[in-house]
């Protein structure tokens, strides 16, 4: 039941699961009396928690979106695909393990897969930059992708990163460049795409895998042109705890504000207490949401999938102003 990373929203949660433990360690219950206190503290977490998660604020949401027992991209890979083949290299550079590509089955669909990966012990963050793609990361999910195309099969991608690598090798190749050059190729290939934030969608780093005719957002996911941090910074010169809740209510980062605002086009619903307490159904969730899009998708025309998908692109931002009805 630990959540084995405390969140200090969730203080009554840890309380709790403490006591809940130390029932459970006395044993059996003696009497009918245990056993109903028992039950009673297991009702009052699971209602706790509850309204505790139905409740996050935008920066809770962030925090939660990066919990180190988040299921990442390879989790999904191993949980949603099957007979699933890995392919490497952007054959200009050099292989990025931030971003992860190959070609799998989810149900019964063929298609190619593609997503940044954090990494999950300290040397695999360190290897996969934390999910910062450099650009040979994003050459090969483009080479990838451009692959999937010439073979008729749809794209899934999976978005889970702060934003791309700042480094100043990654700058010295081009790494605006390799994100603008997959923003205008993805917007042209013939063959459906799906997209999924499964944590953190930050700023090009997240929209250079993401330009798809179906993007949806895991419940407690965010998707922002900047992370809450970097966007204290910039304003207030600092970022700490209250700045960067501050920029995030001001971002709408969370997947209602990105539904409301018409930039992604379904919330997949996560387990109670966030998909690090339920991986298994989480994965579930994404698995029926892309075979759904999927099927109604590839019973297009591929010819026609390009203009759709500029349009859905051209349509954010629109809005419609009021006329002054002030008095002259």
């Amino acid at each position: 039941m630990s959540t084995l990373a405390n969140l200090d929203f969730e203080k009554a949660l840890l309380e709790l699961e403490a006591k809940i433990r130390e029932a459970e360690a006395a044993g059996p219950a003696a009497d009918s009396e245990d056993a109903a206190q028992l039950a009673e503290l297991k009702k009052t977490y699971q209602a706790t928690l509850r309204r505790i998660y139905s409740n996050l604020t935008p920066w809770e949401t962030v925090r939660v979106a990066r919990h180190p027992k988040r299921p990442q991209f390879r989790d999904y890979i191993r949980m949603i695909c099957k007979d699933f083949c890995e392919l490497h290299g952007d054959r200009r550079f050099g292989d990025d393990p931030a971003i992860v590509t190959g070609f799998a089955r989810i149900g019964s669909v063929k298609c190619l897969v593609a997503g940044h990966h954090k990494g999950r012990d300290t040397q695999e963050r360190l290897d996969c930059h934390f999910g910062c793609a450099h650009p040979e990361g994003y050459r090969k999910a483009l080479l990838k992708m451009q692959l999937a195309e010439k073979f008729g099969l749809p794209i899934v991608t999976f978005v889970d990163t702060p934003g791309a690598y700042p480094g100043l090798g990654a700058e010295q190749r081009g790494q605006a460049e390799a994100i603008a050059v997959n923003l205008r190729e993805m917007a042209r290939l013939k063959t459906p795409i799906l997209s999924v934030v499964i944590g953190e969608g930050g700023s090009g780093g997240a929209l250079g895998i993401a330009v798809a005719d179906r993007v949806a957002m895991l419940e407690h996911a965010w998707y922002s042109v900047i992370s809450p941090e970097g966007c204290a910074a910039i304003l207030w010169k600092t970022a700490n705890e209250p700045n960067n809740s501050a920029a995030a209510e001001a971002l709408c980062l969370t997947a209602k504000d990105n539904k409301r605002l018409g930039i992604i086009d379904d919330i997949i619903r996560e387990p109670v207490g966030g998909a690090h307490r339920n991986p298994e159904k989480t994965a579930a969730n994404i698995e029926k949401w892309i075979i759904e899009n999927l099927r109604e998708l590839m019973r297009r025309k591929p010819a026609s999938l390009p203009a759709h998908r500029y349009e859905r692109f051209r349509a954010l931002g629109r809005f419609n102003e009021a006329p002054d009805t002030q008095d002259a």
